[in-house]
């Protein structure tokens, strides 16, 4: 009897084994895996950048990709690289939610042997070896469009009032549409920024933050721009303004923005944002091209950026909103 059960336990052992066996797909083998950190779902523009590479990146293309939102937390993004080191990835790719404090875990990721594309935001590394590219947008020169429009807007005989809505604090982009606008206050001594606030690049946050500003003033200050460093903020901070009565446009207070969302070229062509500063969302296809190029042995230039325009009312046709995916 014990005999028959010992045969009976292995043939049940090697029934698993071979079943387990089947249900593997040979074709997983082929499969690059990539390990994506996203910032999270803070904006549109996110959302649209998040769709891009989940279009690019299936199995269908000869991809798996094993996603994680950090839900707007760093340390969330440390830990997602970190159990994609564990798990062998092919590549791994980080939308970071701020410049710095990368350099400990892309080390770790580097003495593996996988190679690290940083999408959209920067990252401030004293070692750039760990990074194999960045792949996005140059977030100074988008600012610099803004503030060169402001100069041919404005005449440079009149003081100008500027409320600055900061995008989140100590990521590229913030960083880059910041340093533009403060180097241009130096260099234009009528230009006043009569408050800073921080909108963490959400349209809730610049409603709050705006409301509570304007909420808190004895008399309600003459506004004549409103830099909004993405388009979600402009949104909030529009409401709130409304709300307080001041006229949105031209010969009122004005509103830059960026990112050039669908929604954002709307209020464009209404009036209500006097300036998109475009900034492409749609980088899975850089990425994928990337990725290719490095399975194909090529050394890849470490620094890509996108092409990006500005638009004013004027620029805003049916066929330009038609031709929008965000």
């Amino acid at each position: 009897m014990r005999k028959l059960i010992a045969i009976l336990e292995v043939l049940v052992l090697m029934l698993f084994m071979i079943t387990g066996c089947m249900d593997q797909d040979p074709q997983d083998d082929d499969l690059i895996v990539i390990g994506m950190s996203q910032t999270g779902a803070e904006s549109d523009w996110r959302a649209a950048n998040t769709e891009s590479m989940r279009a690019v990146f299936t199995e269908e293309n000869g991809y798996r990709l094993i996603f994680d939102d950090a839900r707007q937390q760093q340390e969330n993004q440390i830990t997602a690289i970190r159990r994609f080191i564990q798990e062998q990835v092919d590549y791994i790719v980080v939308m970071p939610i701020s410049e710095y404090g990368w350099e400990a875990v892309l080390e770790e990721a580097y003495d593996a042997g996988i190679p690290v594309i940083i999408v959209d935001r920067m990252v401030d590394l004293t070692n750039e070896r760990l990074m194999t590219a960045h792949l996005g947008a140059d977030f100074y020169a988008e600012g610099e469009c803004a503030v060169s429009w402001m100069e041919q807007e404005f005449s440079s005989n009149r003081n100008l009032n500027i409320v600055h809505i900061q995008g989140t604090l100590g990521s590229s982009a913030q960083i880059g549409r910041t340093e533009a606008l403060l180097d241009a206050v130096m260099s234009n001594p009528r230009w006043n920024i009569i408050n800073t606030m921080d909108g963490d690049f959400t349209q809730a946050k610049t409603y709050e933050v705006m409301h509570e500003y304007l909420a808190s003033c004895t008399v309600l200050p003459a506004i004549d721009v409103v830099y909004c460093e993405n388009d979600n903020e402009a949104f909030g901070a529009i409401r709130a303004l409304g709300e307080f009565g001041y006229d949105i446009g031209v010969g009122g207070t004005e509103v830059i923005s960026f990112d050039a969302t669908r929604q954002a070229l709307l209020y464009c062509r209404e009036g209500k944002i006097s300036l998109c500063v475009e900034c492409n969302p749609l980088l899975g296809p850089l990425v994928e091209s990337c990725i290719i190029a490095l399975e194909n042995g090529e050394v890849v230039d470490q620094y890509q950026y996108v092409e990006e325009g500005c638009f004013v009312t004027n620029d805003i046709t049916q066929e330009l909103l038609d031709s929008r995916s965000y």
